[in-house]
């Protein structure tokens, strides 16, 4: 059984291999090649535009992807949506898709593009914005650096951010957000269908998945008195009850326990003031439960 997955080539490759690696499939490629090299026999690997692969996958070229919601909606693929996977290229954060125009332009609402020029990638959500609050415009197809293209191409513009410093630092003034957009690993309905792939690929999503939530935790390992136990796992916010375990001295014991990493500065303190000992952090691959 073979499973064909296909992954997005471009910004999102060097994010989505290294995803891939914390899921436990080491990826390799050269820089001229499409066809990465992965440590699994049922798994066969093309890099293909993000755009496109929602397609190839609802055509049954490929048995699954990984692609964004945005590009599934542009073209309407109909595939089936087995996770959904909050990274960017530089964050973990969702994609914003903005009407943006000139800081200086005198177009301050939807309304005021009537009969005007629009420059996207995304020409079918873009009609479909318009549509909705009744605006008639030309949106035309950009092929990229579609920031520069206002004003003297465009009057505004619909492009995808993810932290705004494109919007930014072309002096564009954003008007409004058209989608919210996340990463999917998709399915073409066939191969869903099919009891062994539907188990590998959602034996993918569940790495994928855990991989994901391991870069929001790390472990910490403690030493606590007994005599101390109580204040110590009270300040523990865990997944589950931390796991304690005895010591070689019977007044020790060790705690073990999964948190949330931006809280580790807040409490790392508070535990040693409670009477933690011998604190220990350390990373996390994956995170299932």
């Amino acid at each position: 059984m073979l499973i064909k997955l296909a992954l997005p080539k471009g910004s999102l490759q060097e994010s989505t291999f290294e995803l891939m690696r914390k899921a436990g499939f080491h990826c390799t490629v050269s820089s001229r090649s499409y066809s990465p090299w992965v440590d699994d026999e049922e798994l066969e690997i093309m890099l293909i535009r993000a755009q496109e692969i929602g397609r190839y996958v609802e055509d049954e070229v490929f048995d699954a992807g990984l692609t964004g919601k945005d590009w599934i909606i542009e073209t309407g693929a109909d595939v089936v949506e087995v996770a959904e996977l909050v990274y960017a290229k530089h964050t973990r954060r969702p994609l914003r898709w903005v009407l943006a125009v000139p800081e200086s332009s005198d177009i301050h609402s939807v309304q005021d593009l009537e009969g005007k020029r629009i420059a996207t990638e995304v020409v079918n959500i873009t009609e479909s914005y318009l549509q909705k609050h009744g605006v008639s415009a030309k949106v035309e197809f950009s092929w990229g650096a579609t920031e520069a293209k206002a004003p003297e191409l465009a009057d505004a513009i619909v492009e995808i951010t993810e932290t705004g410093g494109s919007i930014r630092a072309n002096k564009l003034r954003v008007l409004d957000t058209l989608l919210i957009s996340t990463n999917r690993l998709i399915a073409n309905k066939k191969s869903w269908e099919d009891p062994d792939k539907r188990r590998k690929i959602e034996n993918i999503a569940l790495l994928l998945k855990g991989a994901m939530l391991a870069e929001e935790m790390v472990g910490l390992k403690m030493n606590v008195r007994r005599a101390d136990l109580a204040a110590v796992t009270a300040l523990l916010p865990a997944l589950q009850n931390p796991t304690v375990s005895p010591l070689a001295d019977e007044e020790w014991v060790a705690i073990e326990v999964m948190i949330e990493e931006h809280t580790i500065r807040q409490l790392v303190p508070a535990l040693k003031r409670a009477g933690a000992q011998g604190l220990v952090e350390y990373p996390l691959n994956k995170v299932i439960y």
